[in-house]
């Protein structure tokens, strides 16, 4: 067990850094719109969507129905429809943890659980759990400290909210290099591409995930032909 938390936490560590930051930026945000440490702390711990958490900072200071909540999550967070079935398989035998593994799949998580099985001597199980668990303190961490910060300091919140997207890129790119095979990321660019294009950018990520899961499951063969390949050949 050891083993396997050591490396959770190795592998959690960029998210970490960027969690600690952005979380910061949400409690400053949330913070300058008059809602204090227990808002920060109670959304991270219940909500825990970053992009999501910074939209509803407006949501909240502007009054927002309940509808309207609702259909801008719907919106924002859709693409976890599509994370959530290619994880059916890894989260199969999780046991009573599955519940709280589903809650917990954000962006960076999905990455970190994606990115290769653990190596021998780690639980495959108990990495998926203490990666999602070290990404969520993080976030509660970094939210917590940006409401106390932004309570007692004065801060301009103008282009935080596009420190989620910075976090994303980061990710993506050392997913990128820990990995052999390239052809799922290339397709999930070219698709965006392509629905950014035809679609236009405030209409495009619904239809470029529907196009990425299509693309993939017809490739799901030949990917999975190439994995066991690598693997023999390891």
């Amino acid at each position: 067990m050891v083993k396997t938390a050591r490396y959770a936490f190795a592998r959690s560590l960029p998210v970490l850094a960027g969690y600690l930051v952005l979380g910061l930026g949400f409690g400053v945000l949330l913070a300058s719109k008059g809602y204090g440490l227990g808002w920060a702390v109670v959304m991270s711990t219940l909500i825990y969507a970053g992009s999501m958490q910074y939209l509803a900072v407006d949501l909240l200071a502007g009054g927002a129905s309940l509808v309207a909540a609702a259909l801008m999550t719907l919106t924002v967070n859709a693409r976890h429809l599509f994370y959530g079935v290619s994880m059916v398989e890894r989260y199969r035998d999780a046991g009573p943890a599955k519940p709280y593994l589903v809650f917990a799949l954000t962006d960076e998580t999905y990455s970190l659980v994606c990115s290769g099985d653990p190596p021998a001597g780690v639980d495959r199980k108990g990495y998926f759990l203490l990666v999602s668990l070290l990404d969520h303190l993080y976030w509660i961490a970094g939210s917590a400290l940006g409401a106390l910060l932004g309570g007692a300091l004065p801060f301009d919140s103008t282009g935080i909210d596009f420190s989620m997207t910075a976090l994303f890129l980061v990710v993506m790119t050392e997913q990128w290099r820990t990995s052999r095979d390239h052809r799922p990321a290339l397709v999930g660019l070219g698709v965006s591409l392509a629905c950014l294009w035809v679609f236009g950018a405030s209409d495009f990520l619904i239809p470029a995930m529907v196009g990425i899961t299509v693309v993939l499951t017809l490739l799901r063969g030949r990917l999975q032909e190439k994995e066991v390949t690598t693997h023999g050949r390891d």
